[in-house]
């Protein structure tokens, strides 16, 4: 008897051992993070994709449903995740921005990025993928591991196999998923194991019942259908690797899906996309499984969060809060932002809290869909839709955006009008409503000092017009133009330039210089 009591308290004394140093074990935290992909998943409601692999994330964690990103492209919206700050804050809030040594923009003194911080901390620190991020940095101080640039998407981390892991815990990661943009990939169709029912679909009703915009649509579904067998790929690789169970896992996308009205503008369509957060360590009772938030959710909170799951100080001067903060404040409002897209040049501000969403249209001069990359690379959905306006096709909500004018001002009942169809900024019965927005954006621009309300420099710009030329309409070029006759166009070879792996020992910025481009194409 004694000999089994012994025994018995030998195995209990074992389990509790292992408990107690997994439990001071720092937890890994890792970001799966999508591009251009809207919520529309099977954990979400959607009944026409199959996503078990996410599903069976969700089920593990926490899912939240109003989450909006700080701006609905990729380059704005990353260089604001992960500096835990508006990138209007520090002037990083035009897409594509700093990509040559003459446009570079510096982070204000002292500010570092979420990766720095975890790495401060004694993390190890890598991205899988792109970082597109708006500002100058020295990729090592960021991830430890090799890397290349392309003189227009930026620097991009050479993949670090998952199965290496186990050796570099804890370690703060992300794995770059082409999410919504795996339709761009020339063997996405074959990837396609379960087509989408296109006579299935329920387009929103901004968006008109013709076949190649139903096409577009279901190649999203499509496309994230593929995106969720890598997530299952990715979660058995981790579990192999014997680091699952120390690890958080974030998943979420940039912004939202490419289509009118979505990708570059402020709509829910742009901004909102999904989130699940998994506590595989089982030690946060913040994260339970298979539950669901509410909350209105920032993206600008993802590496705020991160940090605190890993007990690391949150900077005074990051913007985003952390979701798991026991004092219970929520946000009340999300403010994102639209500035040059490209060669684009626009600035919108929106406020948006769970009932109202406050759009304000700074350059009214300009319509909605004034030229965009997507005219110049003949995108079909695009060319349809001004096809259809121009013969007069489509209804009175879907021909608003097609427009050649656009309001100063946009207010929508949310509740009322998911879709943000109604424009109520002219109705007397939400005076007060509009003012309570436009006040919090008026403050908000002040107390931010927002970038967005002053020119972009000669510099930035230089490097749009080289590449896109004669598409670049707006009025800021024709200065440029002038001042640099041989500059219109003569750099668009750098979109197809092959991505350059930067040496290991090399010590300078490896910023191309823009005037030496120029003058080795001419």
């Amino acid at each position: 008897m004694g000999i089994v009591v012994l025994m018995v308290f030998v195995a209990n004394s074992c389990v509790e051992k292992k408990q107690e140093e997994k439990s001071k074990k720092r937890p890994n935290i890792l970001w799966i993070y999508l591009e251009d992909t809207a919520p529309f998943l099977g954990c979400y409601g959607n009944p026409l994709v199959s996503t078990p692999n996410i599903d069976s994330l969700a089920s593990q964690g926490v899912l939240y449903q109003h989450v909006y990103m700080p701006a609905p492209v990729c380059s704005a919206s990353r260089s604001s995740i992960i500096t835990g700050v508006m990138s209007t804050t520090f002037g990083a809030h035009n897409h594509h921005s700093s990509r040559t040594k003459e446009s570079a923009i510096s982070l204000p003194k002292g500010l570092k990025t979420i990766p720095e911080l975890f790495k401060k901390a004694g993390y190890f620190t890598f991205n899988n993928g792109k970082d597109d991020y708006n500002f100058v940095y020295d990729r090592r101080d960021l991830y430890s591991q090799d890397y290349k640039i392309h003189p227009l998407y930026g620097k991009s981390g050479v993949r670090l196999d998952i199965s290496t892991l186990s050796t570099k815990e804890p370690f703060f990661g992300q794995i770059q998923m082409y999410g919504g943009k795996e339709i761009f990939s020339s063997e996405f169709k074959d990837n396609v194991e379960t087509p989408i029912d296109r006579s299935k679909i329920e387009l929103p009703p901004y968006l008109p019942d013709n076949p190649v915009i139903v096409e577009e649509y279901a190649n999203h579904l499509e496309a994230i259908q593929i995106t969720d067998k890598k997530v299952g790929e990715v979660m058995q690789k981790l579990k192999e690797s014997g680091v699952l169970d120390n690890t958080i896992i974030f998943f979420f996308s940039d912004h939202g899906m490419r289509l009118t009205r979505n990708k570059q503008f402020l709509y829910d369509g742009g901004l909102h996309v999904p989130l699940i957060i998994a506590d595989f360590t089982k030690r946060y009772d913040k994260i339970p499984s298979g539950s669901i938030n509410t909350n209105l959710i920032s993206g600008l909170d993802l590496g705020t969060s991160s940090l605190a799951l890993a007990d690391i100080a949150i900077p005074e001067y990051m913007e985003g809060r952390n979701i798991f903060d026991d004092s219970g404040e929520i946000r009340k409002y999300v403010i994102s932002t639209r500035d040059r897209c490209d060669f684009t040049i626009d600035r919108i501000r929106s406020v948006r809290s769970k009932e109202f969403k406050y759009i304000r249209n700074f350059m009214t001069d300009r319509p909605y869909t004034q030229p965009t990359y997507m005219d110049v690379d003949g995108i079909p959905f695009v060319r349809v839709m001004h096809q259809l306006h121009s013969d007069k096709k489509l209804d009175s909500v879907q021909d608003r955006f097609m427009s050649d004018e656009r309001p100063t001002e946009e207010l929508y009942n949310l509740k009322e009008d998911p879709f943000e169809l109604y424009n109520l900024a002219a109705n007397t019965e939400y005076r007060e409503t509009l003012q309570e927005y436009a006040n919090v954006l008026d403050i908000w621009i002040a107390e931010t000092d927002d970038k967005g309300q002053y020119p972009e420099s000669e510099e930035g710009l230089m490097l749009m017009l080289g590449i896109w030329g004669k598409h670049c309409v707006n009025p800021e070029y024709e200065a440029l133009r002038k001042k640099y006759p041989d500059l219109e166009g003569s750099l668009f070879y750098l979109k197809n330039e092959p991505f350059k792996s930067i040496a290991t020992d090399f010590e300078d910025d490896p910023l191309p210089e823009l005037k030496k481009s120029v003058q080795e194409k001419k």
